[in-house]
């Protein structure tokens, strides 16, 4: 192992399937170092000698990874806490991978207050911070919280950067379920495996920092993140929701199934090329990456749509279609996509599909979403207009409109009697 020193925040399946598994394998890096606050899972990594496993969903199969030599401290206990500090202020590499950039200032012993005792205290020649949050201004959030933190001045370079994640992965907490995938449990004891696919081309910001070579070296770097950032949400993201949706319309339970389904996958590919990548290309055709290109685009949609449906991934349509209320934001995955695609002339007459079909979802489950009463009890195959404008403005209460969500709900009326023909 060469002299690169990591530190990573967070030991979900991202962090630990894609991060701590690239640093390892690179074999650039001489101590990899975890913080993670639940107990029960450092000690069972400890007890194991700092070994644990990852199943990787490839095209052909489930291959299961063995990473040994990690260190995993617990920040709320003092030793640990002073460990973690120590390994920050060798760290080349840091990275944060938690459920939101929420987490940056959360607590006593929060993210950015560590990150601020390692790195003014540094003995590293320099740092960068990957940020793995889904927020596309993760990095410059985190770097101004952490900068909140310090108590002297920082005297060797640090470079904050943010990433696009197109990997898709999965915690399988059920025992029953890990022993039918046949898959190997993050410990020996723990009923608990992490599922991911075998993906890895992560975009990154550049890197700027002269001389300094990362000690992950197979991520992709890009001098703008932002047009990668909208592919992931306006491409990625939507077409994932919109097969979640359409499936759970049609009764399916996993998203395997929709393999064979050639009505709803021509839907998400029709989507994917002419609606969302239609929209992307006339925006950023300009930079002259081969992504923004119809070629380009049309290779990201057919191997994203495998991926998705990838059956050893086995990933369900209640995991993929849960958090209706984010999902169905007016500027979130389903209607930017839409609103993208009418600025530049596009009609999204597939992508209404997938919205309506959300509104369905929504609709079926009006307690675990905070519905208000007077949508209650609406049958999810029997949408009047009436229901889909109250259920998308209660959505849409705080969000800034200009008047086109008038179009968006035209658009999901006139859509309903297609909707049903395709639920059949």
């Amino acid at each position: 192992m060469a002299g690169h020193v990591f530190t990573g925040f967070g030991f979900g399946p991202i962090q630990s399937g894609l991060f701590v598994n690239e640093a390892f394998s690179s074999g650039n890096f001489s101590r990899i170092v975890i913080a993670e606050i639940n107990r029960i899972l450092v000690d069972a990594v400890r007890t194991n000698n700092g070994c644990y496993y990852i199943n990787v969903a490839r095209s052909d199969g489930i291959k299961t990874v063995r990473i040994d030599g990690i260190e995993i401290y617990n920040p709320a206990v003092e030793q640990d806490r002073k460990v973690l500090i120590e390994a920050l202020s060798k760290s080349t590499e840091i990275v944060t991978s938690l459920p939101s950039v929420s987490f940056y200032d959360a607590g006593s012993n929060s993210v950015a207050s560590l990150v601020a005792q390692g790195l003014q205290n540094s003995t590293a020649g320099a740092t960068i911070v990957y940020t793995a949050e889904n927020n596309n201004r993760a990095a410059e959030i985190l770097e101004g919280k952490v900068n909140s933190k310090l108590t002297k001045k920082i005297n060797h370079s640090v470079q904050y950067l943010n990433t696009v994640i197109g990997k898709m992965s999965q915690v399988v907490n059920d025992s029953g379920e890990i022993a039918e995938k046949k898959l190997k449990t993050i410990v020996p004891g723990i009923d608990r495996a992490f599922l991911v696919e075998e993906f890895n081309k992560i975009l990154v910001t550049k890197c700027k920092i002269e001389n300094f070579k990362p000690g992950i070296e197979v991520f992709l770097e890009k001098e703008d993140l932002l047009p990668f950032e909208e592919a992931k949400l306006y491409g990625h993201n939507a077409i994932h929701a919109l097969l979640a949706y359409l499936a759970a319309f049609k009764n399916y339970t996993k998203m395997k199934d929709l393999k064979t389904d050639e009505q709803i996958m021509q839907i998400a590919r029709d989507t994917f090329i002419n609606e969302s990548g239609a929209a992307l290309i006339k925006k950023y055709s300009h930079l002259g990456d081969e992504l923004f290109t119809e070629k380009g685009y049309k290779i990201y949609a057919e191997d994203l749509l495998d991926r998705m449906t990838n059956p050893y991934l086995d990933d369900t349509v209640e995991r993929a279609a849960r958090d209706p209320l984010r999902k169905l934001g007016l500027n979130d995955r389903i209607f930017g996509t839409m609103s993208l695609a009418l600025e530049y002339g596009i009609e999204p007459k597939n992508m209404v599909l997938g919205a309506l079909a959300g509104v369905a979802y929504l609709l079926s489950r009006p307690e675990e979403n905070g519905l208000p009463r007077d949508l209650y009890s609406k049958e999810s195959h029997i949408l009047s207009d009436s229901d889909i404008e109250k259920a998308v403005r209660w959505l849409w209460k705080d969000s800034r409109c200009n008047g086109g969500e008038n179009i968006l709900i035209d658009l999901l009326q006139q859509a309903k009697e297609k909707l049903l023909k395709l639920a059949g």
